[in-house]
């Protein structure tokens, strides 16, 4: 009992042409290669400052609004009778000036990493690929 139905849960494998009628002839590997997609293209030296520029003004804009929030909050400390909501208070104000400076952090540091990425494009040497070795 020969059964040609494909079972289920099987799928072909990617290089394995597609089944055609008789009359039909298979796609020959070359022209799938014809159809392949380019290769990226790769950034530039102004990709880079651009994006480093950015970054240091939003590193910069962000050093500001850590800085106002720390000193408001230095000079307007929480004042509450409840213990539980002076600890609530206290615990909220210790996440937004943190979470303010780690703003402030991460993007200086992503500003300096495209400034390295951009002086080592207009050295001629090809910058670092993500996850490579």
């Amino acid at each position: 009992m020969n059964d040609s139905t494909p079972k289920a849960g099987f799928s072909p494998s990617p290089s394995a042409p597609a089944s055609s009628s008789p009359g039909e002839p298979a796609a020959s590997p070359a022209a799938s290669e014809a159809q392949a997609p380019e290769s990226p293209r790769r950034k530039g030296p102004l990709s880079f400052l651009s994006g480093a520029l950015t970054a240091g003004l939003l590193s910069w804009l962000c050093l500001g609004l850590s800085r106002r929030m720390a000193l408001y909050y230095a000079l307007h400390p929480p004042h509450y009778a409840s213990a539980v909501a002076q600890s609530i208070a206290t615990a909220l104000k210790t996440l937004l000036v943190g979470m303010a400076f780690l703003a402030t952090f991460s993007f200086g540091f992503i500003a300096l990493g495209l400034t390295l990425a951009f002086l080592r494009s207009l050295r001629g040497q090809e910058p670092l690929e993500p996850g490579g070795s």
